[in-house]
């Protein structure tokens, strides 16, 4: 009989413990709002530091209320093949790779010719 009582009852979802005779700890409210306007609260404990933005029920990022804005993560600006190149060999040494490489394919079309 045990068994059936605990189908379905979301066991480990929900505490059936009850509020009374405890003390909760110390919470603030931090109001967040989406980009589509949507306004929510998440509560924190009071010693814990909110984030900036936090995930919106109804789907995007939520901001702070409060004008608190995310730092901006820092990023590499892209590097090119042509930045890559200049990492290994001088400007003067790629002008004269393509001298060689010029020079051979115009002796290969004198030969083919």
């Amino acid at each position: 009989m045990a068994d059936r009582v605990l189908r379905g009852s979301r066991l480990g979802a929900v505490s059936y413990e009850t509020d009374r005779n405890h003390d909760l700890a110390p919470r603030q409210l931090v109001r967040y709002v989406s980009p589509n306007g949507y306004e929510f609260e998440v509560p924190f404990a009071t010693d814990a530091e909110p984030p900036a933005t936090w995930e919106s029920p109804q789907g995007g990022i939520g901001r702070r209320v409060d004008g608190v804005a995310p730092e901006p993560k820092k990023t590499k600006p892209p590097r090119t093949h042509w930045d890559m190149l200049l990492e290994r060999r001088t400007v003067s040494e790629l002008e004269e790779l393509l001298t060689e490489r010029l020079e051979l394919l115009r002796e290969r079309r004198a030969e083919i010719a």
